[in-house]
């Protein structure tokens, strides 16, 4: 089916169904409305202010928000009720709606925004909720509009959805964020954390722990808990390979997909939606039709490509056999090595270390790559998410600098451990033909920090103090496998301490250790001491850890912006208040304008509609001011719930979750003291 093209680009959809003779189709647009489609009730008349039913298409009724529409989703949130209802998101605000009757069932202020929504159970929690993911913040409401769920993550939400991600039978919650990572909450205790090379623009659950996603990029792909099946640039694919089973072409940019029964019959359908209103509705193929869903072009480009694959293989077949036969007849000599023949022995070396820069070039870490003879290396492709542009990168030196060694220098962004993926083609100078020796090497997570003798004078004043009950050898394995540290390293028994330098930006990193098991991290990036923290509870299998912690720089900063948010608080109730009393003076001013033009007081109507001019003059002004300071304030808010997220980083299992629900009472209590007391001890008590 294909539906009639609107003027306002939708920017998401869902599906509203679980009422008898009753399916319905909203679709947000970019406008402050949402449409919902239902061609079951093409008779049926809303007489509410917030709904208006369009003379034209009476199947189409116009549900008026007043602010921009930014997520959008249906289901069950009232169990009692038996069918579903609509959850409008915009940054300020969530509704939750009644199509059937007209009415809502709430209404709440969220002041971290709703970028992203999902409609269901979440663990032990009984009641569905909808839960909103915004300015790095999570929050679910249940029917009523109760705040049951509330927690932190990394960046701003992007993307949420409820899945069985452990197997327990119970659902945990997906979110996609802007830096690039899927985190997986158990309520509100993170269970595993997957980073992605873009912005995670949608999460889609497929069955049991099995989940797809989509990134800002055009990247798709599937997870089975935490192992990647597969990831393409996109069309309908098979879950398990990967496999394009179907695929058409809009005339313009998707901006929705769902599934849902439009008919009515008892069978879903896949429902798609475009930027220009174009909607059209796919059934699933039978068994008989499998083989036939692709279209007779993509059969042609499929077939296209399989020769080619072809003639591929059977050229190397053939360069395979002549490379066999000129071994049997004679020794190498420089004629065979232009046919990509060598020794038979030639080895491929990999080193990987951190080369400190000159003046003309940053500190970076860098991979040398050699062979064991005097045979060259022509190119080197590398394949890594995250470090390059485009994922991939390739060094192919000159014809005058070619040599048996290379090195390539390498700067991650951030502290994950990354898997680099070579393909290195060598032979000789005057070969045409190169062998290709391809493996695997992984740069370590911390290879961006370049071990360096410890300085008194700028060992940093901010630090991490925690126990673990682990031998100091064990700590040593640890550093080798996460730093790149210099062959000829020699880390005695504890006590002990190493210190790095970050190649990023010269802060100073000290880890040392005692004989009784306590460790102290010194660093004045907050970030960093929790990706340490949480490396190591991974590496030693840790499942609870307190800590305790003090970073003066980073929490009078903190101090500062908490001043700021009461602030820009202040001054958004002011404006607010201003705003209402300046709508009922209007209000005033147009009877009293009416009044005298019914009188025929020409003068008296000018005056009042000049006072209306300067009045609307003044709210337009104060409306800028107010969109302004919640600008701000937004900016500000992001970064308090980023300080919480952080100091939950710093710690492991009870005592993360524990933190995270001290200190946001702390901040509802405006209790600052308090609040940074939980950050540095984990507890709010003496």
């Amino acid at each position: 089916m294909k539906g009639k093209r609107e003027k306002s680009a939708p920017g998401s959809l869902a599906a509203l169904g679980h009422k008898p003779q009753s399916f319905s189709i909203p679709i947000a647009a970019n406008m402050k409305s949402v449409f919902i489609h239902n061609p079951h009730t093409r008779s049926q008349h809303f007489s509410a202010s917030r709904v208006f039913q369009s003379p034209l298409e009476s199947d189409v009724s116009l549900l008026n928000i007043n602010q921009a529409v930014s997520c959008l989703t249906a289901g069950v949130l009232n169990p009692e009720l038996g069918y579903d209802a609509l959850l409008v998101g915009t940054q300020t605000n969530l509704l939750a709606y009644d199509v059937y009757n007209n009415s809502d069932l709430f209404y709440r202020e969220v002041a971290d925004g709703a970028n992203a929504i999902v409609l269901g159970t979440l663990g032990d929690i009984s009641s569905p909720l909808a839960i909103i993911g915004g300015n790095c913040a999570l929050q679910g409401f249940d029917h009523e509009g109760n705040d049951l769920f509330w927690t932190v993550t990394g960046d701003n939400v992007h993307s949420l959805a409820l899945c069985d991600f452990d197997g327990d039978g119970k659902k945990e919650l997906l979110v996609g964020s802007e830096d690039f990572d899927i985190r997986v909450f158990k309520e509100d205790e993170i269970v595993a954390e997957m980073t992605e090379t873009e912005i995670i623009t949608s999460l889609c659950p497929m069955y049991g722990s099995r989940f797809g996603y989509a990134l800002s990029n055009g990247t798709v792909g599937v997870y089975d808990k935490t192992a990647r099946y597969w990831r393409i640039k996109v069309d309908a694919r098979s879950d398990r390979t990967g496999e394009v089973i179907f695929k058409d072409n809009f005339s313009s940019a998707i901006a929705g997909v769902l599934e849902g029964d439009y008919r009515m019959d008892g069978h879903p359908q896949l429902i798609c939606c475009s930027v220009d209103g174009e909607i059209r509705g796919y059934l699933p193929g039978t068994a008989e039709m499998r083989g036939n869903l692709m279209d007779t072009s993509v059969e042609q480009d499929l077939i296209r490509e399989l020769s080619q694959k072809k003639q591929n293989l059977l050229l190397e077949l053939r360069n395979y056999e002549e490379n066999a036969k000129a071994e049997s007849s004679s020794p190498l000599n420089e004629a065979d090595g232009s046919r990509g023949i060598i020794p038979a022995n030639t080895k491929l070396h990999t080193a990987l270390s951190v080369n400190l820069g000159h003046e003309t070039q940053a500190a970076h870490a860098e991979l040398c790559i050699s062979t064991s003879n005097d045979t060259i290396i022509r190119a080197v492709l590398i394949f890594a998410e995250g470090i390059f542009l485009g994922e991939s990168h390739v060094v192919h030196p000159s014809i005058h600098n070619l040599s048996s060694s290379i090195c390539i220098p390498i700067t991650p962004p951030k502290d994950v451990p990354v898997d680099l993926h070579l393909k290195t083609f060598v032979g000789y100078r005057s070969s045409t033909q190169f062998h290709v020796f391809e493996l695997t090497r992984q740069l370590p997570r911390f290879s961006m920090y370049a071990l360096t003798s410890p300085d008194p004078a700028r060992e940093p004043l901010s630090y991490v103090n925690f126990v673990i009950a682990e031998r100091a050898q064990r700590v040593v394995i640890w550093l080798n496998q996460n730093f790149l540290l210099p062959e000829d390293t020699n880390i005695q028994n504890a006590p002990f301490q190493v210190c790095f330098t970050s190649l990023r930006n010269g802060g100073q990193l000290y880890i040392k250790i005692k004989l009784s098991g306590e460790i102290t991290v010194n660093t004045d990036d907050i970030d960093l001491a929790g990706d340490i923290i949480q490396s190591m509870a991974s590496f030693f299998a840790i499942e609870d850890l307190q800590v305790e912690a003090d970073f003066p720089v980073y929490f009078e900063e903190l101090r500062k912006v908490l001043i700021k948010v009461d602030e820009y608080h202040s001054v958004h109730q002011k404006l607010s208040a201003e705003m209402a009393d300046n709508s009922n003076l209007i209000r005033s001013l147009l009877v009293r304008a009416e009044d005298a033009r019914l009188m025929r007081d020409m003068k008296t109507m000018k005056n009042r509609y000049m006072e209306l001019y300067d009045l609307n003059r003044d709210l337009l002004n104060g409306y800028k001011i107010r969109c302004n300071n919640h600008t701000e304030l937004l900016g500000n808010l992001k970064a308090v719930n980023q300080a919480i997220q952080r100091a939950g980083r710093l710690r492991v299992g009870k005592p993360k979750n524990q933190v995270i629900t001290a200190c946001r009472d702390a901040i509802r209590s405006n209790n600052i003291n308090t609040l940074f007391r939980i950050m540095r001890v984990g507890t709010a008590s003496s």
